[in-house]
């Protein structure tokens, strides 16, 4: 009911060259300063096998565990027999179908005089089906000699009735594909697939699925309809798959190899998910492509660079994976005359599909990697320099095109991460931010997680010429198997929501203009704490091996702490890791991440912390740690972070990090002892590397602002774009003046998400936060606006004359710009 007043006063807030309401501050919007285009592939998706995403999911497949490979066991089939009647299933691996998947189902009939004996399958937390429906039935059988059959397959409910039936004949002792088609009579949710027998034999069973026939665009093999259309609904300019961690594997046994993921669905290798379940494989590498094409987007594929999480392949045995990415390149892209490409063309595309980028790993860094990178970079560009490369770190060796950066934490994180791209440099590398979400006082995915996301949002789609994608993670989550929470989307076996998030990725896709229009905002921040300017000391590691000694913290002339490692480890506190001492060093040996050693006095301030550091081995370098408050508020001197490319200072506060100050690049080499030395007096903070000042920077504290905005501009009509994300519980109206243009139109539109910060969407109430679109009046080119508390608001508006739409659409992209934000008052 509140959402909707705000909605009925924003729809009669009117202006005339003045602003007729009282105001809470102010939106100003240079339409004379066109800052750099936006990059058409800035919103994507980012699909990974991860809660039956794919399989249970999107991939249309009906019946669970259909090649009987899950585990080696019939998990999710059971034995059907009416009273009286008698048989058996097992696993059986002799005379397989395919030696990609050696198992198959045996089931014997030794008694029917209560009935039919089979088998049956439940799908995924049940089979869905609907009045009226067409679904088509495939599996591969073989009989024990004296069994032709029949076999009747049926759709069941849980109470056993019947609501589709078909007969299979003429089983002999070969493996032969059977089809058949099912009409169902009624709707059912939580129906089964029955398959059964009425007279006594032996029949093996194998590669059993159920597909509808309404998939996404009929594709047989396809997608499910209905989540597909939500993904089309996002407009997504690219989508990166198939992971994530999915890639990578557990081990190398189970990492993603695209080889394995085409052909005959009975000759794909099932494999086991680090997610903890079995993924067919039938969502492979051309349906993939496929997808892509079918939604409008780019593909974005990521190679399973050599490394997983547990073991990475030796460097000279390297050449066969960095040849699975050049053969995934020719199955995309490569004429019907070259070996993959003949191989998409049986497939049934023969056009290729046009792969233009390719992520190399994912989530890898070190020195492991690094030497991995150079393998792929050089002998992609060699064949396909057009492809662009995509690396998880900024390996230090070889160039850089884009580097996919991931972030995962709090709401005030990503709000106080709104400007993160206002400073980067021009001139080096673009930033794919390939994985973020608010995972911290979200719930199951509520509208303060999304208000999070849009604040930061701002601040990519501004930085466009820095950002050039982004895409929010994870995609999909079946409600009965989250191994992540939260996610974009949600369903069960018939139904499916969107999150609050999932309508705010939507607003900013289907919004999104040509080219940013700078911004000015002036509304009062909200009161903040004094900034805390002192803390103990400590020191870490992360996924590395160090080693410390000679730890001194003085101020002035005075000695506040003095390690004294002959004494073992008294008065250090320890979080993580291996921590004891050796020959006179405090030594950190785990693999671990975040591993911390603290010591002294939370009271301390304006000191200088010194210390020796050596690194004994691992992905990384060294963490030093002062003005530590505690295990969630702190900062740290970052050297050799980031895979060991680049060094720089972050703050923790409340549990969040955020980067101070800009960073330098290098890394730190093994074995040698490093002097380090970090000065703070008050706010400033200078840090040293061998007596040579690396890093210095100003400890602002971050507070967070209650109005985060961007503009754009559609270059074909001169349509003015205005996004405002407004964090607090008060309304906020504002003054929105646009420069630059004689007038505006005399109407403009809203799009508006608001309600309560912990509402939720469910599969029972699937639009409680879904955005509702009003028509506002406007003339001049000042008006005022209400913004709702708690809200996501998107403003479309018209140059008033057809000069306006001249003058914009004349215009030429200039410099970045940023928006400026004035908290200490109104102008």
């Amino acid at each position: 009911m509140r959402r909707l007043r705000w909605l009925v006063v924003a729809a009669l807030c009117v202006a005339s060259g003045s602003v007729l309401a009282a105001t809470s501050g102010s939106i100003t919007i240079h339409a004379d300063r066109p800052g750099p285009r936006i990059s058409p592939t800035l919103y994507g998706i980012f699909f990974e096998e991860i809660n039956c995403a794919g399989d249970g999911g999107l991939y249309a497949e009906l019946v669970r565990n259909r090649s009987f490979e899950d585990g080696g066991r019939p998990d999710h089939w059971s034995l059907v027999a009416g009273s009286g009647s008698k048989g058996e299933i097992g696993v059986d691996n002799a005379a397989p179908l395919s030696p990609a998947n050696p198992h198959s189902l045996r089931l014997t009939v030794e008694d029917v005089s209560g009935g039919p004996v089979g088998v049956a399958n439940e799908g995924y937390w049940g089979i869905a089906v609907r009045k009226g429906a067409k679904y088509n039935l495939s599996l591969y059988a073989r009989a024990a000699s004296g069994f032709e059959g029949p076999l009747t397959v049926a759709l069941q409910g849980a109470d056993g009735s019947t609501y589709a039936t078909a007969t299979i004949r003429g089983l002999g002792p070969e493996w032969r594909q059977y089809k058949a088609a099912l009409t169902a009579s009624a709707t059912d949710p939580k129906a089964r697939l029955a398959i059964t027998a009425t007279a006594p034999g032996t029949i093996w069973l194998d590669v059993v699925s159920l597909f509808p026939q309404d998939t996404f665009k009929r594709r047989p093999n396809g997608l499910r309809p209905d989540l597909a259309a939500k993904l089309m609904d996002l407009k997504p300019s690219f989508v990166r798959f198939p992971g994530g961690c999915w890639v990578e594997g557990d081990t190398l046994e189970y990492a993603m190899r695209w080889k394995r993921t085409i052909g005959d669905l009975g000759d794909r290798r099932n494999q086991w998910n680090l997610w903890q379940y079995y993924s067919t494989n039938g969502l492979g590498f051309h349906e993939y492509l496929q997808m892509c094409e079918d939604l409008g987007a780019e593909p974005l594929f990521v190679i399973n660079c050599g490394m997983s999480h547990h073991g990475n392949v030796p460097l000279d045995q390297m050449d066969e994976w960095v040849q699975d990415a050049l053969d995934a390149i020719e199955y995309a892209n490569g004429p019907v005359t070259s070996k993959w490409g003949a191989l998409r063309a049986k497939a049934g595309h023969p056009k290729p599909f046009g792969l233009k980028y390719m992520e190399i790993g994912n989530e890898n860094g070190g020195p492991a990697y690094n030497e991995r990178y150079r393998l792929f970079y050089d002998a992609i560009k060699a064949k396909y320099p057009d492809i662009h490369l995509i690396a998880d770190v900024v390996p230090g060796s070889h160039p850089v095109e884009i580097v996919d950066e991931h972030y995962y934490s709090s709401p005030e994180f990503f709000m106080q991460n709104a400007h993160r791209y206002d400073t980067y440099r021009r001139d080096g590398h673009r930033v794919y931010v390939g994985e973020y979400a608010v995972t911290q006082g979200c719930g199951q995915g509520n509208l303060r997680a999304a208000l999070g996301e849009a604040a930061f949002m701002t601040g990519i789609e501004r930085n466009s010429d820095v950002v050039i994608m982004a895409s929010y993670a994870p995609l999909f989550a079946n409600v009965n198997y989250k191994r992540w929470n939260p996610d974009l989307i949600n369903f069960d076996s018939s139904r499916v929501y969107g999150t609050p998030s999932y309508y705010v990725q939507r607003m900013f896709s289907q919004n999104r203009g040509d080219v940013v229009l700078p911004v000015d905002v002036s509304v009062p921040r909200a009161s903040q704490p004094r900034p805390v300017y002192r803390g103990a000391i400590g020191v870490g590691t992360w996924l590395t091996q160090a080693e410390y000694k000679d730890i001194k913290v003085t101020r002035g002339g005075e000695t506040l702490f003095a390690s004294d490692f002959g004494a073992g480890t008294g008065g250090w506190r320890f979080a993580g890791g291996q921590w004891r001492v050796v020959d006179g060093a405090m030594r950190q040996t785990g693999e671990g991440t975040d591993c911390r050693a603290v010591a002294g006095d939370p009271s301390w301030t304006d000191y200088t912390l010194s210390l020796k550091a050596r690194k004994l081995g691992g992905a990384e370098g060294f963490l030093v740690m002062f003005r530590v408050q505690g295990r969630d508020d702190w900062i740290w001197w970052n050297i050799g972070g980031w895979g060991n490319s680049r060094t720089a200072l972050e703050r923790c506060s409340h549990g969040n990090k955020y980067g101070i100050g800009g960073d330098a690049p290098g890394g730190i080499e093994t074995g040698r002892w490093y002097d380090i030395r970090v000065e703070v007096e008050g706010p400033r903070i200078r840090c040293y590397l061998d007596g040579k000042l690396l890093t210095e920077a100003t400890d602002a504290q971050r507070g967070v602002d209650q109005i985060y905005a961007t503009a754009s501009c559609v270059r074909s009509t001169g349509e003015i774009i205005v996004k405002v994300v407004n964090v607090s519980d008060q309304e906020q109206t504002l003054a929105i003046n646009v420069e630059g243009v004689n007038g505006l139109a005399g109407r403009g539109t809203a799009l508006v998400l608001t309600g309560n910060p912990e509402d939720e969407n469910t599969l029972d109430e699937p639009q409680r936060v879904a955005p509702v679109q009003r028509r506002f009046a406007v003339s001049g080119r000042l008006f005022t606006y209400p913004f709702a508390p708690w809200s996501v608001t998107v403003l479309r508006v018209r140059p008033g004359g057809p000069s306006d739409s001249r003058l914009l659409l004349g215009r030429a992209e200039g410099t970045p710009v940023s928006a400026t934000n004035n908290p200490s008052g109104l102008h």
